[in-house]
């Protein structure tokens, strides 16, 4: 399979994968257990158990108050990276909050993964990862309606973008870069990151991090302090064939 115009490999993925299946798909709701309460108020009820302020939480989780109180009181809805965050804080496992898919198979089908949300208008995701002692890499296909902004983050880790789908602009310390289909960014987490969807259209990402966000157990890896961007139209030509010489026996 070739790269031809830094497209044809996206367009395969595409084609056999089939975003657009994501319409024929049932979107599951966050769910906590028997708590049918809607997420914010759980998570105000939590904080206040631990007699946590506001602003102890968003400092913890290295989110804004304003931001914090808005998750609360149900006028925005976090992204799964930024609700780990905050659990962390609130020292409670993310499935206090949310069901979401168990990795027990290594290999999933399109037409066959759940798709899951934090709530309605939110962000989809469909889980790709295993789940198997030391495994460090944890991956989800997520679908990004248009408008949509995350809020600025940093936490541990390393994390990569490839953007199958659409177009996405992604902050980091300042530097604002436009992914488009068959790009990709690589940076330490611990960077300060924020993405939004620029276009009219659902935008449509790979996403792999070393960042516990399935609950699976505790995230492994080390940060650096660089950050990768490829672009698809500068990759004209499948790598050269690695050639194994022989060597001699005695």
């Amino acid at each position: 399979m070739t790269y031809a115009g830094g497209k044809s490999i996206v367009l395969a993925i595409l084609k056999r994968w089939g975003t657009t299946a994501l319409d024929q798909k049932t979107v599951q709701p966050h769910a906590g257990g028997s708590n049918s309460a809607p997420l914010g108020s759980r998570l105000r009820e939590r904080r206040q158990e631990l007699a946590l302020t506001l602003k102890e939480v968003a400092d913890g989780a290295g989110l804004s108050v304003g931001f914090i109180s808005q998750i609360e009181r149900g006028i925005t809805i976090p992204s799964l990276t930024s609700l780990i965050n905050v659990c962390h804080v609130l020292k409670s496992e993310v499935g206090d909050f949310l069901t979401q898919p168990r990795g027990d198979m290594p290999v999933t089908r399109h037409d066959q993964r759940s798709v899951y949300a934090l709530g309605s208008d939110a962000i989809t995701y469909e889980r790709l990862s295993a789940s198997f002692p030391g495994n460090v890499l944890r991956s989800v296909i997520f679908h990004e309606p248009p408008g949509f902004r995350s809020e600025p983050m940093a936490h541990e880790g390393e994390e990569m973008f490839f953007i199958l789908e659409g177009a996405l602009t992604i902050e980091i310390d300042g530097e604002r870069t436009i992914l488009e289909a068959g790009d990709s960014v690589h940076f330490p987490s611990t960077r300060t990151h924020v993405t939004w969807n620029h276009t009219d259209l659902p935008t449509t990402v790979l996403h792999t991090c070393t960042m516990d966000v399935f609950g699976d157990g505790l995230p492994t890896g080390k940060a650096e302090t660089s950050m990768a961007v490829r672009r698809s139209g500068k990759l004209r030509s499948a790598p050269k064939q690695l050639i194994i010489g022989k060597g001699k026996s005695k």
